[in-house]
């Protein structure tokens, strides 16, 4: 308990911002779902789809932005800041290159739609939109490498900074392209690809310009001198991002599987499924900041060589991240109607995901155990089992259990989409266990290496 309040507190100084920065960038998919909603259903369903294809081959590149935090924050903790720059740049390198193989997949996407049984406008309308949002992939890539730097230095503000500068952008560049203002053509929700786009160059740029002119970074100055591409410096990114890439595309791919298999129910179906994953998707920010403070955390502490520290950052975060879960879970539980009326007027969409809300409620406790607990992985940089447990517990387990009641009368009435949420439930808490028992298993590890190294020490 002596703990607590320092760490709460240090956990507090670096959630905060990445929250608020978090939150505004939720807010442009809320800000795309309600005024693509406005214009009609068949704009919603599109920008759906779109993003449940587009968003899962960005994370990808997002897993390998995020292992540079961790190889940052290590070497802060050790006060060794000489090689800073090498790692950005080296990084950089890592995700231009999966971003050019991330890109390739973007073309599958008419096949994926061809063979979904949907309308011919709905079909068109979300090419559109992913044809538009395709060009602001090197801005994307560009930012998510500059904010994990900032963030490995527990610099967070920066985050939240631009989060804002992103949101402001995000709104009038909708209401321009959606309803076509200003002289551009009314494009519908294909629109806000294009404000999505404007919206990644305009944040990376003024990320790269605070990184190259504050006196902050004026010590590491991490462009100061040019690094080649290394291949091993890479390799060493690419065993650490690959796994996270791949855990948060599993995770994020089942949400946009589901998406898919929920199109032919119907744009009813598939409008209330869009919005409550809006709303759980904003509950979520909170758990998922934490795992980012808490990777920071955890990686500056064993830099430092206090594997205790490290451990005591999970527990209170954990803690925090629990207690947010409970009040967070009530509020879906009782006000979710009242929440999707802010998106539509639909009554049928709006109970559809009032429902969906109730569920929602149940497994924000699963997730936020699985996301503060591969938060802290990978700050110990292992974040091979976290790949291997989200691939088995999403996938095999809780796609499979979310078909069986969705679409099935195998053991109850086909349940449509509350069946695949049943599914997410199921999913998350098989993660949540078993992440959670590699995290001790880890520290344990870890905790016998440092006594070891001691004891040389003392002996020598």
């Amino acid at each position: 308990m002596r703990h607590l309040w320092p760490e709460t507190k240090k956990l507090g100084l670096l959630t905060g911002p990445i929250l608020i920065a978090q939150l505004t960038q939720m807010m442009m998919g809320v800000v795309d779902t309600l005024m693509s909603g406005r214009v009609g259903p068949t704009d919603l369903a599109a920008v759906a789809v779109g993003g449940a294809i587009w968003i899962p081959l960005t994370l990808i590149i997002f897993g390998f932005g995020l292992s540079l935090a961790p190889v940052v924050s290590h070497c802060d903790g050790a006060g060794d800041r000489s090689q800073l720059g090498r790692h950005l740049q080296q990084n950089l390198y890592t995700c231009i290159i999966t971003a050019l193989l991330t890109g390739l997949l973007m073309y599958l996407a008419p096949s994926v739609l061809a063979v979904m049984d949907v309308e011919p406008e709905f079909r068109r309308m979300t090419l559109d939109y992913l044809h538009y949002i395709v060009w602001g992939l090197p801005a994307f890539v560009l930012y998510v490498v500059l904010r994990n730097f900032c963030e490995g230095l527990s610099h967070t503000m920066p985050s939240l900074v631009i989060g804002v500068i992103g949101l402001l952008i995000n709104i009038p560049a909708n209401y321009v392209f959606i309803y076509g203002k200003l002289g551009m053509p009314a494009l519908g929700g294909a629109g806000s690809g294009i404000a999505s786009a404007l919206v990644l160059w305009g944040m990376a740029l003024s990320l790269l310009f605070y990184v190259v002119l504050s006196k902050r970074y004026r010590p590491v100055m991490p462009f100061r001198r040019f690094y080649p591409p290394n291949w091993d410096d890479m390799w060493h990114f690419t065993r650490i991002g690959f796994p996270i890439s791949m855990s948060l595309f599993f995770e994020t791919s089942l949400f946009a599987a589901v998406a898919i298999l929920i199109a032919p129910l119907g744009a009813i179906m598939v409008s209330g499924h869009q919005i409550a994953l809006n709303v759980s998707s904003i509950v979520y920010m909170f758990p998922l900041s934490l795992s980012m403070a808490v990777t920071l955390r955890v990686g500056f502490a064993l830099g430092s060589r206090q594997p205790d520290d490290a451990m005591n950052a999970y527990k209170v975060a954990m803690l925090l991240g629990l207690s947010f879960a409970t009040i967070n879970g009530l509020g879906m539980w009782l006000g979710g109607r009242w929440l999707a009326s802010f998106y539509t007027e639909n009554m049928e969409i709006i109970q559809l995901a009032g429902t969906l809300l109730g569920l929602a409620a149940i497994f924000t406790i699963s997730d936020t155990f699985q996301a503060i607990s591969i938060g802290a992985l990978r700050g110990y940089k292992d974040t091979r089992a976290a790949m291997v447990v989200t691939l088995i517990a999403y996938w095999p387990f809780g796609l499979t259990v979310g078909i069986i009641l969705a679409l099935t009368d195998l053991i109850v009435p086909r349940m449509g989409a509350a069946g695949f949420w049943i599914g997410f439930i199921s999913g998350l808490s098989v993660a949540a266990v078993l992440l959670t028992l590699r995290l001790f298993r880890v520290h344990s590890a870890w905790v016998a290496k440092n006594n070891k190294q001691h004891a040389l020490t003392d002996g020598s």
